[in-house]
């Protein structure tokens, strides 16, 4: 059952957020209206400035000790956000045990396909090459569509994958052929087709959407680390991560799927506010600890202890 915060948090989205997007006619208006969002971010969170492998981002750390480094990517529809508009979120996994690293990659449509792909798997290297143990990987929307092109990206050159990956809400197949698109048209909080229209638009330029790299739904998913990923019921991109979890399945992937009632997209960012936020929050560190902790001979078989 949901919260009763689940259900206003929704219906203020629904109301606030949605309307607003509906008369976007340019998906740069997006960043002035996330800009002028207000963000609460516990105390106690350190956030600085860095630059990996040339693509700029922040460190995120808190006073709990981490015992794993996590990239993550910010979502956004590929237009707007920051890592900054994203603290909520990498500050609630930096208290729980992580240290994080964000990346600032360019956005659409001044920099379309594969502008942020390269950015991601540039400060990716670079991560990479400055840390000894096991890395983990988490993003929400198109930052969760990002983070798959990434390891589906790393696989295919043979590099070091994270050990597992968490995703809120990610889009997984651009040509908008879940179904939940049209079964969801009235339901989902914050989105009409029309502005998710407007970003795969501004994203693609001239690209096919059926491009694996940007649509990984596309793509084999044989060899791929632990996925867990969590979407809200109403939401227009649930069936993108159902069709995708049972691919993975599939093609012999670990991927666990969970669908939350009533919350809108990306309820995470809403940690202090709504419970279901901290339940996913917690469900995804400990899914990932689990993946960093386990032995390499348990990575490679894809369990965790």
């Amino acid at each position: 059952m949901a919260s009763g915060q689940a259900h206003i948090a929704s219906a203020l989205v629904k109301l606030l957020v949605r309307r607003r997007l509906a008369r976007v006619t340019d998906p740069r208006q997006i960043r002035r209206l996330v800009g002028r969002t207000r963000r609460f971010v516990r105390p106690g969170t350190t956030f600085e400035p860095a630059s990996l492998g040339g693509v700029d981002g922040e460190w995120v750390r808190s006073a709990t000790e981490a015992r794993a480094r996590l990239f993550y990517i910010h979502g956004g529809g590929f237009v707007a956000c920051s890592p900054r508009t994203h603290r909520p979120i990498t500050a609630a996994l930096a208290r729980r045990g992580f240290e994080v690293f964000a990346a600032n990659y360019r956005l659409a449509p001044e920099h379309p396909f594969p502008a942020a792909n390269d950015d991601v798997l540039a400060a990716w290297r670079a991560l990479r090459q400055q840390s000894e143990g096991p890395l983990v990987l988490a993003g929400d929307s198109a930052g969760g569509t990002l983070a798959l092109g990434l390891m589906i990206a790393l696989r295919d050159g043979a590099e070091p994958l994270p050990a597992a990956a968490a995703l809120f809400s990610p889009a997984t197949d651009l040509t908008a052929a879940s179904r939940s698109y049209r079964q969801n048209i009235g339901r989902d909080a914050m989105f009409g087709p029309a502005i998710l229209a407007q970003f795969r638009k501004a994203y693609l330029g001239h690209a096919d959407p059926h491009d694996p790299r940007i649509s990984p739904l596309f793509a084999p998913l044989c060899g791929l680390p632990p996925i867990l990923i969590h979407v809200g019921e109403r939401e227009l991109l649930r069936d993108d991560s159902l069709r995708f979890a049972e691919q993975a399945r599939q093609a012999g992937v670990r991927c666990e799927v969970k669908v939350w009632p009533v919350v809108p997209h990306v309820w995470q960012l809403a940690e202090q506010f709504i419970p279901e936020a901290r339940r996913s929050l917690d469900d995804a560190a400990r899914f990932l600890h689990a993946a960093a902790d386990a032995s390499p001979e348990q990575r490679r078989s894809g369990s965790n202890p």
